[in-house]
């Protein structure tokens, strides 16, 4: 999402000058520390358009692209040999720590095996059976990203229902399927100018409204047109917006009452506990989205329905012409990704798994509040699960536009890199941390530790 140009009221406590001075330094620093990455990233930019593999990977505010040599647990290693306690985890992809034993030895068992059939194999219905008791949904199917789960269930939502329109939170993201791309700009649904080569009109069958807005999210649906309501449960991707008290049993009540359905994506908010922040919190989803971390990092996704839509949308591919549907890959449920799969869902997305996360990821927030007073900072901390985040303002932000408003590229890339020199990762965007069940208290020590030492360079 485009931002606005931040205001220095995300600056406030903090000496500018000192902040830019520290950044030089920590710039001149990561060279001096990194030659072998500097190396690979030249060869690179001979022939990967931005130097990279994928274009996002150059949004971390180095100098030049850290390269990475194995990954473990919770801890990267680059080429260069530096160990970083990793609290990224792959934008949640490595939400269960990198290499995930259970996953690493059904991948070598498959690895003779074969990769892709376009068959089924045991593994699926035992995957199905695990994710129809872990989320309450009865029938599932697979994509190769939660951004093809999401495309594939909003069409399959759109055939069984009739209805072309798609309602979607202002600031939300849900992968790079097109029709999300749709903001409030000074209260006007606008497309979304990043977005590029994009033809057609997404205003025509997108609806956005904010976060947390019922009389909003009642009107836009009071025409009868919209299919589905696509949503985080919390927003996560222009930093974290939490549901106020009541906001979600009256939402799911006015979307029952106007005839759309309701889709959950948990790919960020799986964090929350086994079951996803729905079965934390008694949400009912006509549907759920789940990528990243449902492989234990390896590229694949899910989508399940409830009874009643799955009936819908068989139906509706009975009653359309043969050919074909316009959902799926030749890759889907590739064998890979299903031992995959019933590895992570059986053996490391456990009960045991987030008892150990989630009192470190309090620890963590914890430990940030304790900085932020004590440098008398005025910015705020959220968590979902074993997910955490510090925001640049007192108060946290209720929805999209005033999420997006705090958000400050320059000074987030600072804090940053001044952590990985220290040998710590974030995530690139925004301040967003994760812990997995290979983390231990003394890397959220390491963390704290790091971020102190930053946040006393800058105040």
């Amino acid at each position: 999402m485009k931002t606005t140009t931040p205001s220095h009221a995300t600056r406030l406590g903090l000496d500018w000058s000192r902040a830019q001075a520290f950044l030089a330094r920590e710039r001149a620093a990561y060279e001096r520390r990194n030659p072998r990455s500097a190396e690979l990233a030249a060869q690179a930019r001979q022939h990967l358009l931005f130097g990279v593999p994928l274009h996002w990977m150059t949004d971390w505010g180095t100098p030049f692209a850290l390269h990475v040599d194995h990954a473990q647990g919770a801890q990267v290693t680059d080429v260069d040999g530096h160990t970083l306690t990793d609290f990224c985890l792959g934008d949640t992809g490595a939400m269960f720590g990198h290499a995930p034993a259970p996953v690493a030895a059904a991948l070598q068992a498959q690895a003779t095996r074969g990769y892709t059939t376009m068959l089924a194999t045991a593994d699926a219905a035992t995957v199905g059976a695990a994710l129809a008791q872990r989320f309450g949904l009865p029938l599932w199917q697979f994509a190769m990203s939660a951004t093809d789960a999401n495309r594939y269930i909003v069409r399959w939502i759109r055939a069984a229902t009739g209805r072309k329109k798609l309602l979607v939170f202002n600031g939300c993201y849900h992968g790079t399927i097109e029709d999300v791309y749709v903001d409030l700009v000074e209260g006007q649904p606008t497309q979304r100018d990043s977005l590029l080569g994009q033809v057609h009109n997404l205003l025509e069958h997108t609806v956005v409204v904010e976060f947390n807005d019922l009389p909003a999210l009642e009107a836009a649906l009071a025409a009868g047109d919209v299919a589905c309501v696509l949503a985080e449960p919390v927003m996560t991707n222009i930093g974290m917006v939490l549901p106020e008290p009541g906001y979600w049993k009256a939402a799911q009540a006015l979307i029952r009452q106007h005839g759309a359905l309701l889709v959950a994506d948990e790919t960020h908010t799986i964090s929350t506990g086994p079951g996803g922040y729905t079965q934390a919190h008694g949400l009912k989803p006509d549907a759920l989205v789940l990528g990243k971390p449902v492989g234990g990092g390896v590229p694949c996704a899910v989508y399940g329905m409830s009874a009643e839509l799955a009936q819908r949308a068989v139906q509706a591919k009975q009653d359309a012409p043969p050919g074909h549907s316009g959902i799926g890959t030749t890759l889907t449920g590739n064998m890979l990704a299903m031992a995959a799969m019933r590895a992570a869902l059986t053996e490391v997305m456990t009960p045991a798994a987030y008892a150990h996360m989630l009192p470190l990821a309090e620890r963590l927030s914890s430990g940030i509040r304790k900085l932020i007073e004590q440098h008398q900072l005025p910015w705020c901390v959220t968590q979902v699960g074993a997910r955490t985040e510090f925001q640049f303002t007192a108060t946290p932000p209720r929805n999209g536009s005033e999420a997006g408003a705090i958000l400050d590229g320059e000074l987030e890339h600072l804090i940053h890199l001044g952590l990985l020199n220290r040998g710590v990762m974030i995530t690139p965007f925004h301040n967003m941390m994760l812990v997995c069940p290979q983390t231990t208290a003394a890397d959220v020590d390491q963390l704290l530790a790091a971020l102190d030492e930053v946040l006393g360079e800058i105040v």
